[in-house]
C-alpha cells in the first residue's frame, strides 16, 4: 500500500498521503491518540475519491511522520497542516474533513484563513465550546491529571504483557476496523503495528493537555463562516450539565449548517462510511464544490 510522502516542516517529516482529483482537496484531519490515520479514515476517503482529490495529513506523532519538534498548540498545528500540504504539492483550495480533536484546528484555520477553506465536513468533530464549558464543570488540575494517568497506562500497554492482551479489544480495535472489511489483511497487520508504535507517543499527551487552551483559541476566532456539514454522535464526556450531542447541534445550527445525528459512535466512518460519504458528496455538489 501507497502510505504517503514524508515532507519536511519545522525540523520534523510530516507524513501527507493523496489520491483522486478535483478542483479541491478533501483533507483529512485526525482526532487525538488515532494511531494511523491514513488507514483509519480510509473507509470514507477511499469513496469520495472517486469523485474528488483527498489528502490525509499525519501530524508529529501521527502515523508515519516523526516526533513534533514544537509545542502542540493549536497555531503550530495549524501552521504545520499547512506547510505540509504546500510542500507536497497540494494547494488550497481545500475542504476540511475532521475528526474529534482536530474540529478545533478546523475552525481555527477556516476562521484564520478563510480564503483557503470553502467548506467544512465534521466527522464527529470537536466543537471548541464545548470544552470550554467542559473546562467550567471540571476543573484543568483535574482533567490533566487523568491524561498523565492514561499516559503511564498506555506506556505500559505500548510494552507488551498481560495489560496489552488485557486492554487490546478496548484499544487496539476501538474503531471496530480490524473485524471488517474496509481493510486488507496487509492493512489490518500494518494498523496494529502502528497503533503499538504510537499508541504511547508523547504529542498525544501535549496535545491533549493543551486542550482547553487550543479550543479557547478556536473560539475566539468565531464559528465557522463557510458551508459545514456535521455528522454528531451520542458520545458520552465528563460533563453533566452539558451534552456532546446537543452542543454540537447548537453550534451547527449558529453556523447554519447542516446537521446528520448518529448513534454508530464516535468513530461512525467505521460504520456508515457509504452513507457518510455519500451526504457529503451530496453536500459539496449542492456548493458546487470540486466534483471532477
Amino acid at each position: 500500500m501507497n502510505t504517503g510522502e514524508k515532507v519536511e516542516v519545522n525540523g520534523t517529516k510530516l507524513n501527507v498521503y493523496s489520491e483522486g482529483s478535483g478542483d479541491v482537496t478533501i483533507v483529512f484531519m485526525a482526532g487525538n491518540g488515532v494511531t494511523c490515520p491514513v488507514l483509519e479514515y480510509k473507509p470514507v476517503y477511499r469513496r469520495m475519491s472517486v469523485k474528488y482529490r483527498i489528502a490525509v495529513i499525519e501530524k508529529a506523532g501521527y502515523g508515519f511522520s516523526d516526533h513534533a519538534k514544537t509545542p502542540r498548540t493549536i497555531e503550530n498545528l495549524v501552521s504545520e497542516d499547512r506547510e505540509a500540504l504546500r510542500k507536497a504539492g497540494i494547494e488550497p483550495p481545500y475542504v476540511l474533513a475532521a475528526h474529534s480533536y482536530s474540529g478545533f484546528e478546523a475552525v481555527y484555520w477556516a476562521n484564520s484563513y478563510p480564503d483557503e477553506i470553502k467548506a467544512v465536513l465534521s466527522m464527529d468533530m470537536g466543537i471548541p465550546t464545548m470544552a470550554v464549558l467542559q473546562a467550567k464543570e471540571v476543573s484543568e488540575e483535574k482533567r490533566c491529571g487523568m491524561v498523565k494517568k492514561q499516559q503511564k497506562l498506555l506506556q505500559k500497554v505500548a510494552k507488551g504483557g498481560f495489560l496489552t492482551k488485557l486492554f487490546r479489544n478496548k484499544l487496539e480495535n476501538v474503531s471496530g476496523l480490524l473485524d471488517g472489511s474496509e481493510l486488507s489483511g496487509e492493512e489490518k497487520k500494518m494498523y496494529r503495528e502502528m497503533f503499538y508504535k504510537n499508541i504511547a507517543n508523547p504529542e498525544f499527551t501535549d496535545e491533549a493537555l493543551n486542550m482547553t487552551e487550543n479550543a479557547q483559541k478556536a473560539e475566539n476566532t468565531g464559528i465557522l463562516k463557510c458551508p459545514c456539514c456535521f455528522y454528531i454522535s451520542d458520545m458520552k464526556t465528563m460533563t453533566k450539565k452539558v451534552s456532546w450531542r446537543q452542543v454540537g447541534i447548537d453550534y451547527a445550527e449558529k453556523c447554519g449548517g447542516e446537521v446528520h445525528l448518529s448513534d454508530k459512535g464516535h468513530m461512525m466512518y467505521a460504520f456508515i462510511p457509504d452513507e457518510m460519504s455519500d451526504t457529503f458528496i451530496r453536500f459539496l455538489e449542492a456548493h458546487n464544490l470540486g466534483a471532477k
